[in-house]
């Protein structure tokens, strides 16, 4: 086997590999007298049909594939073996590929492609900066936050009056026939006209009601009225509905029984333990978005300092190839500036990863899955999980092959990022959140 490199303009190169019959020979007659132990010929008995009927019948596509996976095998060793980095993936060539005679040659050349991947120098000093912005959180905020857990350990209770935003059940009824008992109506997913007819009313009073206006879509309307949604049609939406009952949320009383069923882990007790709670967990979340804007800006300045050429020719062709032409080249085109910086920013962040001898350990990867788990539970409002509810996500995430690839980099990018952040001036200014927006 021999491979020969020639490099091309635009930062490609050619892979000439050579397949000689001492490569391919042993693989492909095991495999001939494989397909002759199971071939099913007719005339011959199972096992019994004569290696030249093989060898006609199947030797030149065997050939072929032997030979064409031992060639790429070996440009993908050159490359490990030669240190070579590319871009792209390694392709065979359209344009250089001369005829291949497996039906009366021995020796075969298979050319390939690569895109040759630029010299990163980034030269990192303090004289280099980059403005990191603290967000300063605000008590509308901290009110959001504090609303969550209120919300979760809150509870309906009875009220003589409707005055705002209750729940109310009662019986909707229409004429003599229909009554459905039990139905439930929530002002507070209502708009001010909504629900305006309700206000002031008391339990025993009517109120008359079109229930495309009170149920807004039609499976809400099914569900209720007892129906399936095809029946709705037609029917009259015009009832009256009678108040049974009117509840209004109450917050939890700031005592023993809600710290422990929000906190119970122990540490928070006190109602001033709570506000400090609320304010790491505002500032907390503020500070992943600090670090995602710098993260983002922190890309931008490498990617304008670094200046890295591509060869974009060969990448557009990769893109279009690797794809089946699910993508038109006028598709890839559109998108075709974003994607080099990925590529760019893919690289450097490799870079600094080996220049400093940084790497994404099981441990890592297993942490940033539950990060990612517990904002999903966060998402739910729930900031406070048992150990096994959250473990059991935990494993759920690092069965999932995508998951633990978008983890991966994640984690590689914020090691790369902290290690860049070392060796350059980072500016640190508070903003208020809505400068942070007006920056964002």
């Amino acid at each position: 086997m021999n491979v020969a490199r020639e490099n091309l303009e635009n930062q490609t190169a050619l892979l000439r590999v050579t397949v000689g019959e001492a490569d391919y020979k042993e693989q492909v007659d095991k495999q001939l007298k494989e397909y002759k132990r199971k071939a099913n010929v007719p005339g011959f008995r199972p096992g019994m049909v004569p290696m030249g009927v093989i060898n006609k019948m199947y030797r030149k596509g065997v050939l072929a594939d032997v030979a064409y996976r031992k060639a790429t095998d070996a440009a993908f060793e050159y490359i490990k073996e030669n240190d070579i980095e590319t871009v792209g993936d390694l392709m065979p060539s359209e344009t250089k590929q001369g005829d291949l005679d497996f039906e009366n040659g021995t020796d075969f050349e298979f050319v390939y492609e690569i895109g040759l991947a630029p010299e990163i120098d980034l030269a990192l000093t303090k004289k280099n900066s980059v403005t990191k912005y603290v967000i300063e959180p605000n008590d509308d905020m901290r009110k959001g936050f504090r609303s969550n857990y209120m919300r979760r350990f809150g509870k309906l209770v009875d009220v003589d009056v409707v005055a705002d935003e209750e729940a109310l059940t009662g019986t909707l009824t229409q004429g003599d026939d229909v009554k459905i008992e039990d139905a439930y109506v929530g002002l507070i997913s209502m708009d001010e006209k909504a629900r305006k007819p309700f206000i002031g009313k008391k339990v025993g009073d009517a109120v008359e009601v079109d229930v495309n206006e009170i149920y807004k879509t039609p499976s809400q309307r099914a569900s209720i009225l007892g129906v399936k949604e095809a029946e709705l049609e037609g029917m009259n939406p015009k009832y009256t509905f009678t108040i049974t009952q009117i509840r209004k949320f109450a917050e939890p009383e700031m005592n023993e029984e809600f710290f422990k069923l929000a906190f119970p882990a122990g540490d928070v007790t006190t109602p001033e333990q709570f506000d400090a709670r609320i304010d790491e967990q505002v500032r907390g979340e503020l500070a992943k978005e600090t670090e995602y804007k710098f993260t983002t800006d922190l890309r931008k300045y490498l990617l304008e300092k670094t200046k890295l050429a591509l060869p974009e020719a060969f990448l557009k062709d990769w893109l279009y190839r690797v794809n089946e032409g699910k993508f038109s080249m006028e598709e890839i085109e559109k998108d075709f500036p974003q994607f080099l910086d990925m590529i760019r920013w893919d690289m450097i962040r490799r870079k600094v990863m080996k220049d400093n001898n940084l790497e994404v350990t099981q441990e890592d990867v297993k942490a940033g899955a539950r990060d990612v788990a517990m904002m999903q539970f966060q998402y739910y409002g729930m900031h406070t999980v048992a150990d096994d509810m959250l473990e059991n996500f935990v494993g759920s995430i690092l069965g999932n092959k995508e998951e633990v690839r978008k983890i991966y980099d994640t984690v590689a990018e914020r090691k790369a990022v902290a290690a860049i952040a070392d060796q350059i001036k980072v500016n640190e200014k508070t903003v208020t959140p809505e400068e942070f927006q007006k920056l964002a």
